[in-house]
């Protein structure tokens, strides 16, 4: 691949992290974010997964994914237990330490589990799809693999409506989530080396399929806790609204703030959060405010001072600390 092609692709991550960060700040759009902005993230890794998986695929990837969970999430744990749970929206939760300190190993579980980072599930979670999927493709004829891969997203659906329970890791969510990264996978030479001759009207007909889905037939969506609404509604309109910014970031969108975030997607999940805490706390300590009601310009706003104020710790981290962001170094 090209320097160019993978450049999109960490514009477009960057996008759907900050979309994770302002869809956090419970905007007006959030529907319409949480309809396709995880399943973005599935999708553009099935994209890099390897053709075949092995012992050092998988020892390789739990390295760039389970081991920066793990440190973040003992991290945030123990912010949450001297600080976070004695102040603002966390004294009106469940506050049981033994119960967040299981979290940090079972990833789910809600606000009773995971009172320090919830957004976090998203890094056990993407490691199991991987794991799942590795195993599927090494089923030989793509026919058993293809019908494997049914069997596995129709049992994600009915999981949690069978066992109403939180499943380890979000088994149940990489189940589901097989559908996306495995079209990532399977059609990857689409999506990178496809050039399109009449971009135009592309454009206007995924457009008018994006606002038809999003909009018309949207639904309540959030993959942590398994709410989908229609299953095919919701796969439709992830689908579309994947193929929509996809074909914005290849062809029309060429920036440097996007990349940079796109690079750094664990720092971004892990730290937007107590951002925010900062920020509440220098509106609380210096101009005392003690509620929080932001409109949706002020939600905007937060956004990109979330950012700036990650923008010298990703720095930081990337140059000393890589394997916080899921680098590994180079022997």
């Amino acid at each position: 691949m090209s320097d160019s092609r993978i450049k999109w692709i960490d514009q477009l991550k960057g996008f759907a992290i900050i979309l994770v960060v302002y869809g956090h700040n419970f905007p007006l759009l959030e529907n319409y974010i949480y309809s396709f902005h995880m399943p973005l993230f599935f999708f553009l890794a099935g994209i890099f997964h390897p053709k075949k998986i092995n012992y050092h695929h998988i020892k390789k990837r739990a390295k760039q994914i389970l081991i920066p969970y793990f440190i973040w999430a003992v991290f945030l744990f123990l912010f949450w237990y001297f600080l976070g749970r004695k102040f603002g929206e966390s004294l009106d939760k469940v506050n049981d330490p033994i119960k967040n300190f299981i979290g940090i190993f079972y990833a789910q579980g809600d606000y009773e589990f995971m009172s320090w980072g919830i957004p976090m599930w998203f890094l056990p979670s993407i490691f199991v799809t991987f794991v799942l999927f590795g195993l599927i493709t090494r089923i030989k004829k793509i026919l058993f693999q293809i019908l494997l891969l049914l069997f596995c997203i129709l049992l994600g659906f009915l999981l949690p409506k069978i066992f109403n329970s939180y499943f380890f890791w979000s088994l149940d969510v990489a189940l589901v989530s097989l559908f996306f990264y495995a079209l990532g996978f399977y059609f990857k030479d689409f999506y990178l080396f496809l050039k399109l001759k009449n971009k135009t009207f592309w454009f206007c007909l995924i457009f008018a399929l994006h606002i038809f889905f999003s909009f018309i037939f949207i639904n309540k969506v959030d993959m942590y806790r398994a709410i989908y609404g229609n299953y095919i509604v919701f796969l439709l309109a992830a689908v579309v609204g994947i193929y929509f910014w996809m074909f914005i970031f290849k062809y029309l969108i060429n920036s440097s703030f996007f990349s940079f975030y796109g690079k750094s997607t664990i720092v971004v999940l892990a730290l937007h959060g107590r951002a925010l805490t900062f920020i509440k706390s220098i509106l609380y300590f210096v101009f005392g405010y003690t509620v929080f009601n932001f409109n949706e310009l002020e939600k905007i706003i937060l956004v990109f001072l979330q950012l700036a104020i990650l923008y010298l710790p990703i720095i930081y981290i990337n140059k000393f600390l890589p394997i916080l962001n899921g680098k590994i170094k180079k022997v």
